[in-house]
């Protein structure tokens, strides 16, 4: 096989927004009189502002309504990255290696669209041929359509892209379009598996290992923490 496009999450895996979003989440959960904990997490990290909703509208028992609490958990996560966000080490210079080899690639986000438009004030929207947000297809991660649509944008088989992700939530959205994925951890740990590889920065990854996981022997996975420095980008 041959890869046809990589697919980038946002948040987390490209920029460093998943601590802004828990932050965004935090104040408006103790505003409510709830404390985030551990036990938050799989409800907040990788996952869009209607299922977090969901979330402080159950634990908090909260009367407010589900739309204006989304409305106002969106305005203040959307402020907050206005303030300014930084790319994640190795995002931009593997961005510019994958334009730079003619490597499609996409931005697969499970955040709204206004977020999304803000960051790629920041990454280059010359980098994406094409961009997913929450707001483009009727569920979001972890069900598959997002992937899927961006494929289906595209033109591609998921078969033969790489979903580059760094949460659970993620890696179960791309896996169920069938993509190939690399994870890159940002804050809960995620485990190698058949058809996943897991390294601890996008500083080790370039155009030609990611081309390698869509090759011969790709569906075995594995963590890959050793790998060289990027050599091709």
């Amino acid at each position: 096989m041959t890869l046809e496009a990589v697919l980038f999450d946002m948040d987390g895996t490209l920029v460093d927004t998943e601590g802004v979003w828990w932050d965004a989440v935090a104040a408006t959960a103790s505003a409510l009189g709830h404390t985030l904990t551990e036990a938050d997490v799989p409800d907040v990290l990788g996952r869009s502002v209607g299922h977090t909703t969901g979330h402080l509208l159950a634990v908090t028992g909260t009367g407010r309504t589900r739309e204006h609490l989304a409305a106002e958990l969106d305005a203040r996560f959307a402020e907050l990255v206005a303030r300014g966000v930084r790319p994640r080490p190795g995002a931009t210079a593997l961005v510019a290696a994958l334009r730079a080899e003619g490597v499609t690639a996409a931005l697969v986000s499970a955040s709204p669209r206004r977020v999304v438009d803000l960051v790629l004030d920041v990454l280059g929207r010359e980098n994406f041929a094409v961009t997913v947000t929450a707001d483009d297809t009727a569920r979001t991660k972890p069900a598959p359509d997002p992937y899927l649509a961006a494929a289906r944008l595209l033109g591609v088989r998921p078969a033969h892209c790489v979903a580059v992700e760094d949460t659970p939530t993620g890696v179960a959205s791309a896996e169920a379009a069938g993509c190939r994925v690399l994870a890159v951890p940002s804050v809960v740990p995620i485990p190698s598996a058949p058809g996943r590889t897991v390294l601890r920065s996008l500083e080790l990854v370039g155009p030609a290992l990611l081309r390698s996981l869509v090759g011969d022997g790709a569906a075995r996975g594995g963590a890959v923490e050793e790998a060289a420095p990027r050599r091709d980008a």
